[in-house]
């Protein structure tokens, strides 16, 4: 908590730093002599780190907020850290989250748009929510609990018994906008509230642009329902793809001000362009849960793994504890070496086991 709160270091230098020295309490320990064990380093970093000591008190305040309201404080090598937010290059070192939803689920999915949703927008988001609730119940939808897309998405979760997290832009003693407390408290059960803040952050327009990375990277894809033609939905389209994330967009009349940002992103190649939640699963590859219980019923996935090795099984199993996991993961939860679990990846790729997603993730079919 202090070091996030150590001012003028950026987080790439940051992540740099802590795989050097190997924890936050080496960092602080050596505050005041990091270039002797970072010759790297420049005194400019060493002036910032000597500054530390000072962020103590209000993070011991913190840690005391969090304990009292069963807040979870996740730091970026815990086993319950969003793991595809880990690989980003500007992840959070920590994040707090409060809810009972796994941020490591098989399928995450971000819905983003317009704060001035039109009826179009609301019965896109009723439909296509509804839709993939039904072909795909484990699905997990993110979003900023904001005015427009945002909350209609997050209530047609709740409503169609979905989880769904909102990624907030301030600490958790807080609710922004207030006429979204009664479903960020339904939330709580169904899903949760995560932030990079801690409390007593005001909602600063500069956070909701640090917010927006985060919906981005701890999904697999980010949908965006309207958008108009400049604003911050167009800058998490850019994020998602520089996390190498699928961006899909819902097409619009060419003259509606709602549409032109979704229409634009097609246009261009940036965005794909789905109709249905039946085109977006197709694209995202995921198999509808309808059909893997068909599959299961005749036997089908039971025929696949009795032709399974002793380390190949080993490698499923792990991924049904939690499933999208990097091979490094997989390989210390295994304890096979990274040269024999590429193969052994391969191979269980070839049987349709598993697939590789963005970001080498690999997840079960």
């Amino acid at each position: 908590m202090a070091l996030t709160r150590v001012p003028n270091i950026n987080l790439q230098n940051l992540h740099i730093l802590l795989d050097e020295v190997g924890s936050a309490t080496a960092v602080f320990e050596h505050r005041k002599d990091v270039l002797d064990i970072l010759p790297q380093a420049n005194k400019k970093l060493q002036d910032a780190l000597a500054l530390m000591e000072i962020q103590i008190p209000r993070a011991e305040e913190e840690l005391k907020f969090t304990q009292e309201n069963h807040i979870q404080c996740l730091c970026l090598k815990d086993d319950a850290y969003p793991i595809r937010m880990r690989e980003c290059p500007d992840a959070p070192l920590l994040v707090y989250y409060k809810g009972n939803a796994n941020l490591n689920a098989r399928h995450v999915l971000a819905i983003v748009g317009t704060r001035q949703i039109t009826e179009y927008g609301k019965d896109l988001c009723m439909h296509f929510v509804r839709d993939l609730s039904k072909m795909c119940p484990d699905a997990l939808i993110i979003s900023g609990l904001a005015y427009g897309v945002d909350i209609h998405a997050q209530r047609a979760a709740l409503d169609n018994g979905l989880n769904t997290v909102g990624v907030v832009a301030h600490g958790l003693d807080q609710i922004y906008p207030r006429a979204h407390q009664e479903t960020a408290r339904k939330m709580l059960g169904q899903g949760g509230l995560l932030t990079e803040f801690m409390s007593r952050t005001n909602p600063d327009k500069k956070n909701f642009v640090q917010r927006n990375r985060i919906v981005a990277g701890i999904s697999d894809c980010a949908i965006i329902v309207e958008s108009a033609l400049k604003g911050g939905l167009l800058i998490t389209a850019e994020i998602a793809d520089s996390y190498h994330r699928d961006v899909f967009a819902f097409p619009g009349r060419v003259n509606d001000n709602c549409s032109k940002g979704c229409n634009e992103l097609i246009r261009s190649n940036r965005a794909q362009l789905i109709g249905s939640a039946e085109d977006f699963i197709q694209s995202m590859g995921w198999e509808s849960e309808v059909k893997r219980k068909e599959q299961l019923g005749k036997g089908i996935q039971q025929q696949i793994f009795l032709d399974l090795s002793e380390d190949e099984q080993k490698i499923v199993n792990c991924l049904q504890k939690v499933d999208n996991k990097q091979i490094n993961i997989i390989s210390v939860e295994t304890g096979i070496s990274i040269g024999l679990l590429s193969s052994l990846l391969f191979n269980l790729e070839m049987k349709g086991v598993v697939k590789m997603m963005n970001g080498g993730m690999y997840r079960l079919l």
